[in-house]
């Protein structure tokens, strides 16, 4: 793998956003439930210490971006969001991200690192998103509790395994926790790296029934009352590139498609199970 990467091969790799609403509340953002795995937040992170000798004590990344993904997860209508790309480490310690929130690696090792983040959800306004949730009353937005830990198998077999466990502080404040893997792919060099993967993603009984349940006032003539229970809530698969076309200026893109399964596939708010999403963003490395 060494010799796809003489120069820079993860530092330059900004994490890959998803189109977030830091400067534009109006706009969904990608902690709000999307399609987009949670390790395409942050993909190529956990091998910069495998392959490179120093890592920068600053690492700043900053662009724009937009996305393609479905009005609310389970929809059958899609829209188009934009907003800015904001990616900021430094060391091997803390960052700043649209994508990952606000975190610390609290524990970390030459091949992982675990922590601990917060980040945000926007919810979901049931009236702005689909005549499907009239009724159904608002998700409200909340701060959002992260830990997570990763670890990447070798420099020789550089696969990337990422749990995650996530609890909303206000909103449906439930848990919900995703079990990752990715690796780089063949044709990855010094200007262009991409990464694919699947993901398993899980929720409790509360969060399942924020998102995918139906309370007796809630049901209407073609939405029954629906108890939702936890377990697996969706499973999916994710493609990120990177590609720097300059020496400071490089474009991500991410394509994912996620399966609700369970429950929040059968409720009776769900227009279609099967979902995509799919972002693009032009970012300048400082």
């Amino acid at each position: 793998m060494t010799e796809l990467y003489p120069k820079r091969p993860f530092s330059c790799i900004a994490l890959l956003l998803a189109a977030g609403a830091v400067l534009a509340p109006g706009l969904a953002s990608a902690q709000t439930p999307a399609p987009l795995a949670e390790w395409q937040f942050s993909a190529g992170i956990p091998l910069q210490k495998l392959f490179e000798d120093t890592i920068p004590d600053w690492q700043v990344r900053l662009g724009a971006a937009a996305m393609v993904r479905p009005r609310y997860d389970g929809s059958s209508e899609y829209i188009l969001i934009g907003g800015p790309s904001i990616d900021i480490r430094y060391r091997d310690l803390a960052f700043a991200s649209i994508g990952e929130g606000l975190g610390v690696n609290l524990l970390r090792g030459k091949n992982w690192r675990a922590g601990i983040a917060l980040s945000y959800n926007l919810g979901r306004r049931a009236k702005e998103d689909s005549p499907h949730l009239d009724g159904m009353g608002n998700i409200n937005p909340a701060p959002e509790g992260k830990l997570f830990a990763e670890y990447a198998v070798s420099k020789e077999f550089p696969l990337v395994l990422r749990i995650d466990a996530r609890r909303s502080l206000g909103g449906s404040d439930g848990w919900v926790g995703d079990i990752g893997a990715y690796m780089p792919l063949p044709g990855s060099s010094e200007k262009f790296f991409w990464f694919a993967g699947p993901t398993v993603t899980l929720a409790d009984s509360r969060y399942m029934n924020a998102w995918y349940g139906v309370s007796d006032s809630q049901a209407r003539a073609g939405r029954p009352a629906y108890h939702a229970r936890g377990g697996i809530k969706s499973y999916g698969f994710g493609v990120s590139a990177v590609w720097y076309f300059n020496k400071h200026w490089f474009a991500t893109s991410d394509i994912a498609i996620s399966q609700l399964a369970g429950d929040a596939a059968d409720s009776p708010i769900t227009r279609k199970s099967t979902n995509g999403v799919f972002d693009l963003s032009i970012n300048y490395e400082f």
